[in-house]
């Protein structure tokens, strides 16, 4: 308890290197997702280039990212930036994948009612794409919570400097108390994501996957028939 203020500065300091990239790599990634998805050639291009940047080691972009920003090598906002750019790589495919999940009868049926593209992405694609858009930034989450912990090795990585003092000083309970702290703390994040997930699909709510897709599926056989019948009334008009 004595290190207890201590710890608190780390755990304090791992939140804002986790938090940051994961909301503003997702805020970046959803928009590209969106405006490239029925972009075959682009969206090939950003699937690519996304896949390369997640294979550049953590380590070394914590490195080469002062010489390129001209930021101190110390700086948090390294790790900061390093983080967003794994965010994006990963939430974009994860978008993707999202909005391909949309069934496409219930695209068509917006359309057929008058919904433009951008407003049938917005309206109908992007709140049916929540389920699994919430599944891949709750795995975006974890996942930079525990790569803070490597910016440990260059003095900037919130609850990791616990791992490299505690073996430094032959001190293992220093590096089993940051272990039980990042498993915590990914947990709580894990579970905070889902309950927000949750909190935006109020129609899924108690009910099974394939539940929710056959109210999809009805949902999507009678829009044709409510465009059908403004057309209709339209003409009596």
């Amino acid at each position: 308890m004595r290190n207890w203020p201590a710890v608190q500065e780390l755990l304090l300091e791992h939140l804002y290197l986790a938090v940051v990239p994961t909301v503003v790599g997702v805020a970046v990634a959803l928009p590209i997702g969106l405006l490239l998805r029925d972009r075959r050639r682009a969206r090939s291009i950003a699937v690519v280039l996304s896949s390369m940047v997640f294979t550049i080691p953590s380590l070394a972009l914590f490195v080469v990212l002062p010489v390129i920003l001209g930021t101190r090598v110390l700086d948090p906002i390294n790790v900061v930036i390093a983080l967003t750019l794994y965010t994006v790589a990963l939430s974009v495919r994860t978008t993707f994948e999202a909005l391909d999940a949309v069934p496409a009868a219930t695209r068509e049926a917006a359309t057929a009612i008058g919904y433009s593209s951008w407003k049938r992405a917005l309206a109908v694609d992007l709140p049916l794409a929540i389920p699994v858009l919430t599944a891949g930034t709750r795995v975006v989450a974890v996942t930079n919570v525990s790569m803070v912990s490597v910016g440990a090795v260059i003095g900037i990585g919130g609850l990791g400097q616990l791992f490299t003092t505690g073996y430094q000083r032959d001190f293992p309970e220093q590096i089993l108390t940051g272990l039980v702290l990042i498993l915590l703390l990914a947990i709580v994040f894990d579970r905070i994501i889902a309950l927000i997930g949750r909190a935006f699909t109020p129609w899924i709510r108690g009910a099974s996957l394939k539940a929710s897709e056959r109210r999809l599926r009805a949902l999507a056989q009678a829009l044709p028939e409510v465009g059908r019948l403004r057309e209709v009334v339209g003409r009596v008009r």
